[in-house]
């Protein structure tokens, strides 16, 4: 941040500069900037733990200066998510580049749990409450949605006439498994320790047949 310039008083001395609250931001890209810094506060304490003026310190800006881009939290919460949807539609896509449609589907499979254990805090943004009530913020949601169509273009791919039915089935397990790793649920019960990838591909298999 540019530090604003002392001002002269009439009588000769010289005014304190404002505090930081009260200074002009002079960021190159600021709504990138706090977008990062979001997501770094969002890995290390997750969205209950966030504030826009945490946020605003993390990116070195004033604690007014999100305002000019995000309106409330909600509203800063929602741009990461949709970020999250983003990379998770980037790394679905790179899945989805091969020929044969069952192994397609193995991949995408293999591609959200990664997602989701390399990313457990934003994951846990994306289909939480933000989800929700992804209608009030329509970025979130066409990201949402295009994350799913690769999903239910490689289901179609397999079997277009239970493509819908197997779509729904296969983002069910991929998300239900997330969710059990991220929280440590197969920690110390009696089941065969697998590494996350050969039980996500294994539980896959099985819903192929």
């Amino acid at each position: 941040m540019v530090t604003r310039p002392k001002t002269a008083r009439p009588g000769g001395k010289a005014r304190a500069a404002a505090p930081d609250a009260a200074r002009p931001y002079h960021h190159g890209n600021l709504r990138a900037s706090l977008l990062e810094a979001a997501e770094a506060l969002l890995a290390e304490r997750g969205a209950q733990g966030l504030t826009l003026r945490d946020v605003a310190r993390a990116a070195g800006v004033s604690h007014a200066a999100p305002y000019h881009h995000f309106g409330s939290l909600n509203a800063l919460l929602a741009a990461v998510a949709q970020r999250g949807f983003e990379a998770l539609s980037a790394a679905m896509a790179e899945a989805v580049a091969v020929p044969d449609t069952r192994e397609r589907l193995l991949r995408v499979t293999l591609a959200y749990v990664n997602f989701a254990l390399a990313h457990p805090q934003c994951f846990r943004l994306m289909f939480g409450p933000m989800l929700a009530s992804k209608a009030e913020h329509p970025e979130l949601k066409r990201a949402a949605e295009a994350a799913f169509d690769h999903v239910l273009q490689a289901a179609l791919a397999h079997d277009k006439r239970r493509g819908s039915d197997l779509a729904v089935a296969g983002w069910s397990l991929a998300h239900g498994l997330s969710h059990l790793l991220i929280d440590g649920a197969f920690e110390g019960m009696p089941l065969m320790q697998q590494r996350p990838e050969l039980l996500a591909r294994k539980l896959g298999e099985r819903l192929l047949g």
